[in-house]
């Protein structure tokens, strides 16, 4: 019997990328121990605000906040022309699908939003599911742009923030 429930885990600032036997390709922040196959694709280095935290991650909440946010998961990426599954990864790797996370630094919701980069992408309220998908989705599409297309500068730009990647002179930040 499996038994879930909510486990300490340590905050990762890392980002996995994995490819399934029918070309899926899945990115997480969290790389199932026994499997084979994860690439770490970026690594936040020794950055202290990761170094001694912890977060809660309720395994079930996870799962139905994946299902219940899944169809404007999609819809975002569809808009911004993202793949779905690079969304959802961003989604569990930010906040774990919980709409209503907030970190030390003040970032918002599903996608993480910052209030500057909430307000520079028209979103008016963090907290709206909707609203913050759409402007987390518009932000890495952005950033897939300004950095060529380059997924590991995108992402470390979208943890990071994209002026640590150019500050690294487009390098991903140590």
């Amino acid at each position: 019997m499996l038994l879930l429930t909510a486990v300490p885990v340590p905050a990762s600032a890392e980002i996995y990328k994995y490819m399934d036997r029918e070309g899926n390709i899945y990115f997480t922040n969290l790389p199932y121990k026994r499997a084979t196959g994860f690439e770490l694709l970026w690594r936040s280095g020794n950055d202290p605000l990761y170094a001694d935290s912890y977060s809660r991650i309720n395994v079930q909440a996870l799962e139905l906040n994946k299902a219940r946010y899944s169809n404007m998961i999609e819809k975002a990426a569809r808009r911004a022309n993202l793949k779905p599954a690079l969304l959802h990864a961003v989604v569990r790797a930010e906040s774990a699908y919980d709409p209503m996370a907030l970190s030390k630094k003040g970032a918002r919701g599903l996608m993480q939003l910052m209030p500057e980069t909430a307000d520079r992408y028209g979103v008016s309220d963090s907290w709206d599911p909707e609203q913050n998908l759409a402007g987390g989705a518009s932000y890495l599409r952005d950033l897939l742009d300004m950095f060529d297309q380059d997924l590991k500068l995108a992402v470390a730009a979208y943890n990071a923030g994209e002026n640590a990647v150019k500050k690294y002179g487009n390098q991903i930040p140590p």
